[in-house]
């Protein structure tokens, strides 16, 4: 892996933390771009080359790792003027780890299989914590080729790197746990207020319940941490991410014909949580929002 020449654009919460164990663990040489300058000082004095864009990394990387805020910095940075698919050269590989709807996901491949471009989707599921750690599950969609030239690169930042399929199947699994993640939030926010009206500890009735059927990751990890506490900071992950994120979802429902009634429920709970005044505060902040009869 060490003679492998490495790009990676966007180094924000996820993604500094991600590039950072790639460049400290993998002996490969790294350029790095970002418009926040913090983040690129830190991985300079780490060992990596500040790029002049990410144009100029296309020109002369290897590998070039994407982590954007989502699909429609990723349509810009790719497909736009003076982009990925105008500069890259034939044989590059880009790595999406972004949130990206599967049809555009689709789409950029297509675009850049004409240029003699590798594509592969990777986007990253876990905490800001695991991301620090190396320990994100990373779900990957492309060619098996493809898999195999990243995946040593991935397990740098991650604990468990999956092969989900064509391009686009990566982006498919990412877009639904978030779904999922949303509806179970939304379900947390209606017991908790359910329960505190009946008169119930709420401290305890969480506590009972993760030693239930109703025990997930979102029960303790959202639910305890945050709802109970009420505590939703900024600079986690905000509502309107995660409004971004469930459009997605309800993209790919158009996408494939299937209603997502769970789905539209959590889009109106966001919608009606950043009418509040939320859109900044980390998204189980619509367990503030309580509706009477």
């Amino acid at each position: 892996m060490s003679a492998l020449h490495i790009g990676f654009a966007g180094l924000g919460v996820m993604g500094e933390p991600i590039c950072r164990n790639i460049l400290t663990k993998s002996g490969a040489k790294m350029q790095v771009f970002d418009l926040n300058a913090g983040p690129v000082e830190r991985l300079v004095a780490m060992g990596a080359v500040k790029a002049d864009d990410i144009a100029a990394m296309a020109a002369t990387v290897d590998i070039l790792f994407l982590s954007l805020p989502g699909g429609k910095q990723v349509e810009q940075v790719v497909l736009g003027d003076g982009g990925v698919l105008a500069s890259g050269r034939e044989g590059l590989t880009v790595v999406d780890m972004s949130t990206t709807p599967v049809g555009l996901t689709r789409q950029v491949e297509a675009k850049l299989a004409e240029r003699g471009i590798a594509f592969a989707d990777a986007p990253v599921a876990r905490t800001r914590q695991a991301a620090e750690d190396g320990t994100l599950s990373i779900m990957v969609g492309g060619s098996e080729k493809v898999f195999e030239t990243i995946r040593p690169l991935l397990a740098h930042a991650a604990s468990d790197v999956t092969h989900c399929g064509a391009v686009g199947c990566g982006q498919v699994v990412k877009i639904l746990n978030n779904m999922v993640l949303f509806e179970t939030v939304v379900a947390l926010s209606e017991a908790l207020a359910l329960g505190k009206a009946a008169g119930m500890d709420a401290d305890l009735l969480f506590d009972t319940m993760s030693k239930g059927s109703a025990d997930s990751f979102a029960l303790r990890n959202h639910g305890m941490k945050a709802m109970l506490k009420d505590a939703f900071p900024k600079g986690a992950f905000p509502t309107d991410y995660a409004l971004k994120d469930v459009s997605y979802a309800l993209d790919l429902a158009e996408l494939t014909g299937i209603k997502a009634h769970g789905a539209e429920l959590a889009r109106d709970r966001m919608e009606k949580a950043r009418a509040a005044g939320f859109s900044e505060e980390y998204f189980p902040v619509l367990a503030r929002l309580t509706d009477k009869t």
